[in-house]
């Protein structure tokens, strides 16, 4: 049995990463057209120094994640704190709220938030995909770092205030400390999902503004090169250095382990 299960995970993992593995290897193939026998070349990250649209739309597509994890985080967090530690009449449905913008499909959410932004005068750019992204990442935010306040006693607080702490500083003192990896967690979710996210941003970007799904989708259209290989190779690499950092600093459990 334990062979068994041994054998289905290294199926589940080869069938997880072998798509992957073998864009970042055609990346490095001489052919244009992906032709064996593979050839090694590095000619396809010298042409993405010279794509000025897919560069541009990658540097679109951090700029925006990395504001969207600065303000989802912040406010997502500050949400939570009001959730775990308040009670307040009709706290059940706004926790109940969180959930629909997760479960609805993105492409009714997108198709909404085009029409509401027309509507309202905010209109189509970066300011809106900062909006609809900060929208989308919320909830993923209050529902981890709301998971991580069940993680942490309450009387933590209550015995610093007991020794002569102000509720402030308590706070910021004892639970905040033991909820950083749970807000650092929460800070790449939201990174990751405003990063990967191309039907909201292919509803609100304007033409002359693109972020990197959307262009990648553009390119597909119009002839697929091994140059979104080797910007996906990139970003799959430093999205992985960041989740090797996390768990470097952040190590999550290590508070626990220590109460």
């Amino acid at each position: 049995m334990k062979l068994l299960g041994r054998t289905y995970l290294i199926a589940v993992l080869v069938f997880l990463y072998t798509p992957i593995l073998v864009m970042m290897a055609m990346g490095f193939n001489e052919s244009p057209l992906y032709e064996l026998p593979f050839t090694f070349s590095t000619r396809w990250y010298s042409a993405l120094m010279s794509n000025t649209t897919l560069l541009t739309a990658g540097a679109n597509s951090i700029i925006i994640a990395v504001i969207t994890a600065v303000l989802a985080t912040t406010l997502g967090t500050m949400a939570s704190v009001a959730l775990s530690r308040s009670a307040f009449r009709g706290k059940s449905l706004l926790q109940l709220l969180l959930l629909p913008p997760i479960a609805i499909p993105w492409l009714i959410t997108g198709t909404a938030m085009l029409i509401f932004f027309y509507w309202s005068g905010i209109g189509r750019g970066m300011h809106a995909l900062i909006i609809g992204h900060v929208a989308l990442a919320i909830p993923y935010v209050v529902l981890v770092v709301g998971t991580g306040f069940k993680t942490i006693r309450a009387d933590l607080e209550e015995a610093a205030m007991s020794l002569g702490s102000t509720p402030i500083h308590a706070f910021f003192s004892v639970t905040l400390p033991l909820l950083y990896p749970s807000i650092l967690g929460a800070a790449l979710f939201a990174f990751a999902v405003s990063l990967d996210q191309f039907v909201i941003s292919y509803f609100l970007a304007t033409p002359g503004y693109s972020t990197l799904p959307v262009q990648i989708y553009a390119a597909i259209r119009k002839g697929f090169t091994p140059e979104i290989n080797a910007i996906s190779t990139l970003l799959l690499l430093g999205s992985m250095a960041a989740i090797l950092i996390f768990a470097r600093f952040a190590k999550p459990g290590e508070n626990r382990d220590k109460r």
